[in-house]
């Protein structure tokens, strides 16, 4: 499956940005799809995953209650809503689909495709 996330900018703390993730290939709901972020200088770290069918999410403690991870298995999107962003937020996101099992999908091993990334900048 290829992936696509776009959405990213340069906003002010407190403003909202929305990231898309769009799939091609594959059977799209068959995936746990998972968001990731990478600050410079630092590891990637996990934000949010999605189980297959949408009905549910996890996130990361730094992003819990901000951010909002949704998917459209129609559109073969999935979606991370971010509100209330906060400059430690800077990072380039990143969109992936693991086949694992849902105990595993805050580990970056178990995802098996990756989109490209997008930039997301958060000014004080």
């Amino acid at each position: 499956v290829q992936l696509q996330a776009s959405g990213g900018g340069s906003v002010q703390a407190g403003d909202s940005l929305r990231l898309s993730c769009t799939a091609s290939g594959g059977t799209f709901r068959n995936y746990y799809m998972g968001w990731f972020r990478q600050a410079p200088g630092k590891e990637r770290e996990f934000v949010a995953t999605i189980t297959r069918g949408g009905s549910s999410a996890y996130y990361a403690d730094s992003v819990k209650g901000r951010f909002t991870c949704s998917r459209d298995n129609g559109k073969k999107i999935v979606y991370l809503q971010m509100n209330n962003l906060k400059p430690e937020d800077t990072a380039v996101y990143y969109c992936a689909a693991s086949t694992g099992v849902l105990s595993s999908t805050q580990d970056l091993d178990s995802y098996n495709y990756w989109g490209q990334g997008t930039l997301v900048t958060v000014s004080s």
